[in-house]
């Protein structure tokens, strides 16, 4: 057993000493193992081995679930963690982090370290299933608004690696001089247009995220903050003055024929990079694409001052794991190296979130992107943001559809962002999906619809319908309370896949909902 791994088990020894001492009665997070025997003196000289003595086995193994981009950098630190620490690390390849680390961790079968996005760790630290993190002397080489997304009521939760958020694309071939207001946007675009060289002044690549830039440069946002830093619920700016005015250009130019009425993300994307618009809001996972299209642009901040949403990637510490501080060690020591978060940003292109690395970043799109994000507003990562999405993006969508004004679509979308999070439709089970517009919903995919509410029958199943569909192909999941913040999709997981069905002619379909397992049964009649 190596020096290293004595000194950590006298560390953690003494750890849960000083917490007994000094806190109230609690079960330590590790308790000390006690030997399987007492050292016995040897009764005679000990006696030449008569073959080579087998490499003891590891005192501890440490596990780590990590995707496929980030996995086979940590196991490249399986033999040197070893050796330092006489440790076995075990990185395993998941795909479904959050839920599967949700489902186990409480059973105590989750791994000590998780690697996921921080809007996807407030219900986890909710429900006290993540630790604590301490950088120790390190926490100075990470950039603050990273630090930022990973604490929750003033504790830091994560061991940021990484950002992301959007920024502002240029065709270089159309515009020479890039704009600094959405008024120039408007200007540049039309007079191209006019010309005949492209179709439309920008593409759209979404109705919330994505466009999110131009909202808060009129001054719309989501959630104010209190006192602390923490998003405040009960501040809702989806339909204020700013969040308006920013809506009232959007239609102004829909209706004018400046902007598409498609706002999808590929078809989008495909007019930018075949030149037919001049200007896109993207994200360094689009690099790749605008880059192969051959297209010549350049990334600058956002007309207006506007800044987007930013999204963090981190290391989690289960707060179950009898690991706690071996997985500190191994953040601190192994991962928070030059190299390892170098090869993390090769890996994942994406702005490291160590300073070192990005100091030392040369990618002038990704510098491009730092730079207009250095404002972002970090993803609210609170559970009242489950109640917004849906809401929000119907809004958007009457909006540019030009079915409803912008200040009546976003009030409507406020009064009913507002019940949700206040707990009106506490206890609510639904079946939002693609068919509910058509069985009397206002729209699609609205959780907090009373025509698709579930009722609960004397035998515990949840039950609804029959509903009278056309034939076609349709999407549902299930939702509770009328958001989307509990959510279960294809096999009982929480925030799975949509539960995809199909009638091949005119008939009738029921929803079945069993809460011991999560699984919905749809009926076809």
């Amino acid at each position: 057993m190596s020096k290293k791994f004595l000194t950590l088990i006298s560390v953690m020894l003494i750890a849960v000493f000083v917490l007994a001492a000094c806190a109230p009665a609690a079960t330590p997070t590790a308790a000390p193992v006690e030997p399987t025997a007492a050292p016995v003196e040897p009764t005679a000289a000990p006696v030449e081995p008569t073959a080579a003595p087998t490499e003891a086995a590891p005192a501890a193994t440490l596990r780590v679930w990590a995707d496929d981009t980030r996995a086979p950098i940590l196991q490249d630190l399986a033999e040197p963690f070893k050796a330092e620490y006489g440790v076995e690390l075990v990185v395993e390849l998941k795909s479904s982090i959050r839920d599967d680390f949700q489902n186990a961790a409480p059973t105590g079968e989750g791994p000590d370290i998780i690697v996921i996005a921080h809007d996807q760790a407030g219900t986890l630290v909710a429900n006290g299933l993540l630790a604590p993190v301490d950088l120790g002397e390190k926490a100075d080489l990470f950039v603050e608004n990273a630090k930022s997304a990973c604490t929750f009521d003033g504790v830091l939760y994560c061991m940021p690696y990484a950002t992301e958020n959007l920024g502002f694309f240029y065709n270089t071939d159309l515009v020479a001089t890039p704009p600094t207001t959405w008024e120039e946007v408007v200007t540049i675009g039309e007079a191209l247009k006019a010309e005949g060289k492209v179709d439309y002044i920008m593409s759209l690549t979404g109705t919330t995220y994505d466009l999110y830039p131009l909202f808060t440069a009129f001054g719309g946002y989501i959630f104010g903050k209190d006192d602390l830093g923490n998003y405040n619920p009960q501040d809702l700016g989806v339909d204020n003055e700013g969040m308006i005015a920013a809506a009232t250009w959007l239609q102004e130019n829909v209706k004018k024929g400046n902007l598409p009425t498609d706002t999808d993300w590929a078809n989008n994307h495909a007019l930018f990079e075949t030149g037919k618009t001049p200007f896109i809001m993207a994200g360094p996972w689009a690099l790749d694409r605008i880059r192969q299209s051959g297209v010549k642009y350049a990334v600058t901040n956002f007309p207006g001052g506007g800044y987007p949403f930013a999204g963090t990637q981190g290391f989690f510490i289960n707060a179950q794991s009898k690991n706690v501080l071996l997985a500190q060690a191994f953040l601190t020591e192994f991962v928070a190296t030059d190299e390892v978060m170098q090869a993390l940003y090769d890996a994942g292109k994406r702005p490291s979130a160590y300073i070192p690395v990005l100091e030392k970043t040369n990618d002038p799109d990704l510098l491009a992107m730092s730079v207009a994000g250095e404002k972002a507003t970090m993803m609210p990562a609170i559970a009242a943001m489950g109640s917004v999405w849906g809401n929000w993006a119907d809004a958007i969508t009457l909006i540019i559809q030009g079915k409803q004004t912008p200040e009546a679509a976003l009030k409507d979308a406020g009064v009913k962002i507002r019940s949700l999070i206040s707990g009106a439709k506490a206890g609510m089970v639904n079946v939002p999906g693609s068919y509910q517009a058509a069985v009397g919903c206002s729209a699609d995919w609205a959780p907090d619809c009373d025509a698709t509410a579930m009722t609960k029958g004397e035998d515990g199943i949840w039950k609804s319908g029959p509903f009278e569909l056309k034939a076609g192909s349709y999407e549902a999941k299930v939702a509770f309370d009328g958001s989307w913040t509990l959510n279960y999709g294809v096999d009982g997981k929480q925030d799975g896949d949509n539960y995809k069905f199909e009638l091949t002619a005119d008939g009738k379909v029921s929803f079945a909902f069993d809460p011991a397992t999560n699984i919905l049964t749809i009926i076809i009649e």
